[in-house]
């Protein structure tokens, strides 16, 4: 009997990351749920923006993940912001931990999605902050593809 395909696929990005961060290296990992948070995500009701990952004695954890409480349940619901625990193999937790020991290096989410098999999964990055100059030179660059594209049609 074939497995009933997951309706509708959840995809919650952090557009901002990519404008304020250099990205150096991405890892996708598995996050801890509890209760109705995996129903506010499968409806899209994620905050992403203010988010960030943190080492905390017994492993990595996203902090500020906001996830709206879920309207049909009853009495039991979820904290929205609290931290949940991330998913890796021990390998890439030492080189995440070794990558943000170096300064200016920090642990960002970018993607909140749900995978083909129906788990919650979440793309974070080994990011550096952008300089004001940097962001300026973004901002140029992507001005300029777009009046070439605009020529081209």
């Amino acid at each position: 009997m074939a497995k009933a395909k997951i309706e509708g696929t959840v995809s919650i990005n952090n557009r901002q990351a990519r404008y304020e961060y250099h990205i150096m290296d991405t890892y996708i990992a598995g996050i801890v749920l509890r209760g109705t948070e995996i129903k506010s995500i499968r409806q899209s009701k994620v905050q992403i923006t203010d988010a960030f990952c943190q080492f905390k004695d017994d492993g990595l954890y996203v902090i500020n993940l906001h996830i709206s409480a879920y309207e049909q349940a009853s009495f039991y619901q979820h904290a929205p912001r609290s931290d949940r625990k991330l998913l890796l193999k021990k390998v890439e937790l030492r080189k995440l931990e070794k990558a943000t020991e170096e300064k200016g290096n920090t642990l960002i989410p970018l993607k909140l999605f749900i995978n083909d098999r129906g788990l919650c999964k979440i793309e974070i990055a080994v990011a550096k902050g952008k300089k004001l100059h940097d962001k300026r030179d973004d901002i140029k660059e992507r001005d300029i593809k777009r009046e070439m594209s605009r020529d081209l049609a």
